[in-house]
């Protein structure tokens, strides 16, 4: 295939999160992640307790990123820290990252939002929530947003079966997550979800058919995750008391796997991330090591020219 022709306009094989940005603002912007003190509605009691049981934001959330701070204090910091890092950042996205942040009413959203909105620089909001704490309010609201800013909405789907959904106690169903991302595409706001290979019970053959699930959904961009086991959450405490539950991808396995699903992946879904990373003191009995996510990236990115294969080679 002559690597030009790649509906995504660059020669990578995939439909790259990096190249997208650059295409879309002209230039490199760079995601700041923020902890507003949400929670979510399977940790308060809403619709169950104790939260999904992989989730731990401790291992994934910046040293600058406290709900101690004012959103302000976060993203100033968060621009220095990625100044001194990439010099070439001038702009940015606010990243909601912890918990579900769409989960209070509209005008603590509006006060939140503004606040993020107000420092000189960020130019767009990425809002990490879950498809039963979105309503059409919210979504008008975030939609006029959109006309002025850059704004995405990130699902949790973590699974297309409802089996899976209730192991990981996420307290919704798989319709619901379809339901929320139809919703949020009609109002014209970009759309993105998260996948996680390697559920208990899940075989090769159901997470790949996951692949012809998902293309039918109207997404924009998409991130995968290993299955890691993280200290302090309740997967936690069942792995060390039932490890024969538990089968966890090896590297390799994990870089054929991901190559294949790719392949049979809309090319319209712009790839964010192929695997999750957490410092690896948070690691609890999964570990690839010290490896880190742009040389499993290389991995993949090799795995792909050797086969000459691309995102949706094999797309129905």
């Amino acid at each position: 295939m002559n690597t030009h022709k790649y509906p995504w306009g660059h020669d990578r094989r995939f439909n790259a999160y990096a190249q997208y940005f650059k295409k879309h603002f002209g230039e490199r912007v760079q995601k700041l992640s923020v902890d507003a003190g949400f929670t979510c509605p399977n940790r308060d009691g809403s619709v169950a307790r104790g939260g999904c049981t992989y989730c731990n934001n401790e291992s994934f959330n910046p040293s600058y990123c406290t709900p101690e701070k004012t959103i302000a204090q976060q993203l100033t910091e968060g621009m220095e820290f990625h100044t001194n890092r990439y010099r070439r950042s001038e702009k940015y996205l606010a990243y909601f990252q912890a918990y579900s942040n769409t989960y209070k009413p509209l005008p603590e959203l509006i006060k939140i939002y503004n606040e993020a909105l107000s420092i000189p620089g960020i130019i767009g909001l990425v809002i990490g929530t879950r498809s039963d704490v979105i309503d059409k309010e919210k979504l008008e609201y975030f939609a006029e947003l959109s006309k002025k800013y850059y704004v995405i909405i990130e699902y949790g789907i973590e699974s297309c079966y409802d089996e899976s959904l209730v192991k990981i106690n996420r307290g919704h169903n798989f319709e619901s997550v379809v339901k929320a991302i139809n919703i949020t595409h009609e109002y014209g706001i970009k759309v993105g979800g998260h996948m996680i290979f390697g559920l208990p019970g899940e075989t090769k053959e159901m997470m790949m058919s996951e692949a012809n699930i998902l293309n039918k959904l109207p997404l924009d961009a998409i991130k995968f995750h290993q299955l890691q086991i993280i200290k302090g959450t309740a997967m936690a405490k069942d792995y060390l008391i039932n490890p024969k539950n538990y089968r966890f991808f090896e590297l390799n396995e994990y870089i054929q796997f991901i190559v294949d699903f790719v392949e049979q992946l809309n090319p319209n879904f712009v790839i964010e991330r192929f695997a999750g990373e957490v410092p690896p003191r948070f690691n609890v009995g999964n570990s690839w090591g010290n490896i880190r996510n742009d040389q499993i990236l290389n991995k993949i990115e090799r795995e792909l020219l050797k086969r000459n294969s691309w995102q949706g080679k094999y797309f129905k």
